[in-house]
């Protein structure tokens, strides 16, 4: 293993020397505190830290004025141990991470200290820094395709920071390290990918390769950026599990930035929660989930599904959103947000104060004393809401009515070669034999990793017109009886979708007035009508009827989210297709959501088609799941067979990834690990597809692996459960078949 000197090599010029320049340690109580976090996987802190964070100040100036984005930060880096930053969007976890390697605009003004093993880096040049960053800080981005260089191969970019630092290095040398460093993140055939380019690589596979770039060198910090956003379930435990790797092979500390409270708890030591540019609570992994004392933590916290449990209440949001960082509040920032408020707490900003003198625990609030004397939890803080009573539940499922029903759906795209004429050379099975039904009132989510085909169902059903192959029935009328268009016109307003991303759906240019007429116009409602509809719409979905005169870009990332809602509801439709409507979203805005959603089907007796990559928010709001791989449907049954007793290998594989918003129950429970990405839907497969990645399969004799890779396997039960399957050797309902 290639290993890097104390001291950094490579110096431009003279000015360099400035560089080496080393301080004492700051040993003063903010050490002192974290020195006692203990209640963790590793322990307390030992040593000396390798870096050192003191009154970190960003600003940047705006149109608006000046934005505060960090204001006063202070932490202590060790080697081998994760920091773990969570927040909402624009809390300043990112702009602090950028500051650490000297990453930010021009524009960014920034005071406080940030010393590297004794060395300031603050008031250094780029150049300067230049000369650290790959070598010493090293970062992991959240989109790496964005991260990459499309122009050059993976083996060009990996060898780029090594020769950035060590011109020396002979070409054999760097060959033979970024074979290394591929084989050492899980890349097969790292010989062969270094002459691929990105775009010949999927998104977990491409993650691989930005941490690959970042360990190059084996640095003294990895900063880690959101680094497993927008990842399946099984590719994001597989970046975790490298990261875990990566981490422990350089010694390297990591600060790991991240929304997803799952994630931190199995892979951070420590936390910091940052709320308006400010730390408001830091402790130990376990303190902080076991004993969060600042509400915003405990909001946090209560706001997140969890997916190792029946949902046995609803999901706490926090109301309000964060302040302007142009113009923060006067007194504590979340006191506008806060079910503790006082008037005292509008005074002034407080401070972080002791918790537990005995574990390092601090947060911030004028009320931390009776919080921590009453042992309150996040449900004496946050209320749970009520659950909306729905009268028609008790109507036994197979006596509702069949909304929507799918029976063989098949959607086949054709796969072109190059040349000046186009012609078909294969066909990918986006959708290969899909069949289920929804019932009256009840939510079906459609599960899998990306490529499974679960937007493409969804997509066939909008059409509303003749599948390729199959059946499609909404509210009793075949898809493929409907000749004219004034037929579909008509099935088009029980049948609504709702979007992942509402600043794309609705229009920009358009008031909200006139993005909820819209519908209600095109089926030649009258204005008056519309009128009073639209004032129904806006108190239904939570939001004050006078905004309507508002624009799409004047409203939060939540409440456009409503407005969408509001939009499919416009035309009080039967069944609502779901795309991904929170994926967005933090997590103390989800709840919210969730809620609503649940609020609306109880009052409204609509069907719910799911669509989501978060299998807590799954768990949480569907009575059944369908779950699709390479097109077709492996596992289907009621939400509590399948995610306590999954009898597909596959789902037991999925639910097993899921990261559980519990540190404890993160280092106790088993995960399985799925090796390599999902297959192209190119691929012919005549046996079952999941063949290739099925643990279960390895433990097989040579006849049944046979079969299973030359007999395909057809949904269908058994007397142990209700739930149906395609797997010729399915899982038996057992307490070891639980992933959790």
């Amino acid at each position: 293993m290639f290993r890097k000197t104390t001291t950094m090599k490579n110096h431009k010029n003279a000015n360099d020397s400035a560089m080496l320049e080393r301080t004492e340690l700051v040993r003063d109580d903010i050490l002192r505190y974290e020195l006692l976090e203990g209640n963790g996987p590793k322990g307390a802190p030992k040593g000396d830290p390798i870096m050192q964070v003191r009154d970190l100040k960003v600003s940047f100036n705006t149109e608006a004025g000046v934005c505060r984005a960090v204001r006063g930060v202070n932490f202590d880096l060790w080697r081998g141990r994760t920091l773990g930053i969570v927040g909402e969007s624009g809390s300043g976890k990112s702009v602090t991470a950028l500051s650490l390697i000297g990453l930010l605009d021009d524009n960014a003004k920034v005071e406080g200290s940030i010393k590297l093993d004794g060395i300031e880096l603050i008031g250094k040049t780029d150049e300067q820094l230049s000369t650290i960053r790959g070598e010493r800080i090293a970062m992991v981005f959240q989109d790496p395709l964005s991260a990459l260089t499309p122009m050059f191969t993976i083996g060009d970019q990996i060898a780029e920071g090594l020769l950035m630092h060590h011109p020396d290095m002979t070409k054999e040398q760097v060959h033979d390290r970024c074979v290394e460093l591929l084989e050492l993140v899980g890349i097969p055939q790292p010989e062969e990918r270094l002459t691929s380019f990105p775009h010949q690589f999927s998104g977990g596979m491409r993650q691989r390769v930005m941490i690959a770039i970042a360990i190059a060198n084996d640095p003294d910090v990895i900063i880690a950026d959101e680094p497993t956003t927008a990842l399946d379930v099984t590719i994001q435990a597989q970046i975790l599990d490298v990261l875990a790797k990566a981490q422990k092979e350089t010694g390297a500390a990591v600060v790991l930035i991240t929304h997803d409270l799952g994630v931190v708890a199995g892979a951070a030591d420590d936390i910091l929660v940052m709320y308006a540019g400010r730390p408001v609570e830091r402790a130990s992994i376990d303190d902080i989930f076991q004993h969060p004392s600042m509400p915003y933590t405990m909001g946090l916290l209560g706001a997140v599904p969890k997916p190792h449990v029946a949902a046995s209440q609803r999901l706490v949001p926090i109301q309000g959103n964060p302040p302007s960082l142009v113009d923060i509040p006067k007194g504590c920032p979340f006191s506008p947000r806060c079910p503790l408020a006082t008037p005292e707490c509008s005074l002034a900003e407080p401070d972080l104060e002791v918790v537990d003198p005995t574990s390092g625990h601090l947060a911030s609030c004028r009320r931390l004393d009776e919080i921590v004397a009453k042992d309150m939890k996040y449900t004496d803080v946050f209320p749970v809401p009520d659950q909306l009573p729905a009268d028609w539940a008790e109507v036994p499922r197979d006596q509702r009515p069949v909304t929507l029903d799918v029976e063989h759906l098949v959607k086949h795209f054709p796969l072109t070669g190059g040349g000046m004429f186009r012609r078909t050379v294969g066909q990918v099975a986006a959708v290969d034999d899909v069949t289920f039904k929804i019932r009256e009132g009840e939510t079906l989510a459609l599960v899998g990793e990306s490529g499974s085909g679960k937007s493409t169902t969804l997509m066939e059903i909008m059409n509303l017109l003749k599948p390729e192959d199959g059946r499609i029935v909404v509210l009793g009328k075949d898809l493929a009886e409907l000749k004219k268009r004034a037929d579909r016109k008509a099935l088009r307003k029980d049948l609504q979708i709702i979007f992942q991303d509402p600043m794309s759906s609705l229009d920009p240019r358009m008031p909200i007035y006139d993005v909820l007429a819209e519908p209600m116009r095109a089926h030649k409602w009258s204005k008056e009508r519309i009128n009073e509809r639209i004032g129904e719409l806006m108190e239904l979905v939570g939001i004050n009827p006078d905004y309507v005169d508002r624009f799409p870009s004047q409203f939060s990332g939540g409440q456009r989210q409503r407005i969408s809602i509001a939009r499919a509801l416009a035309t009080d439709p039967k069944v609502l297709l779901l795309d991904e409507p929170i994926a967005s979203l933090d997590v103390s805005i989800q709840a919210g959501i969730i809620n609503l959603l649940e609020d609306l089907q109880a009052k409204l007796k609509i069907s719910y088609l799911f669509v989501a990559h978060d299998l807590a928010v799954i768990r949480h709001i569907s009575d059944r799941v369908a779950v699709m791989y390479l097109g077709q449907v492996v596992e289907l049954g009621e939400t509590e067979d399948v995610f306590t007793h999954p009898r597909h290998p596959y789902t037991q594989a999925l639910l097993s990834a899921i990261p559980v918003p519990d540190p404890v129950v993160e280092r106790t429970r088993q995960r399985i690990i799925l090796k390599g990405d999902l297959p192209s839907p190119a691929e012919k497969h005549p046996g079952c597809r999941f063949a290739s990645r099925c643990p279960v399969k390895l433990t097989l004799s040579p006849e049944r692996q046979r079969m299973c890779e030359t007999q395909r396997p057809q949904l269908g039960s058994d007397a142990q459960i209700a739930t149906e399957f395609a797997c010729h050797f399915p899982l038996d309902v057992t307490s070891e078949s639980t992933p959790f």
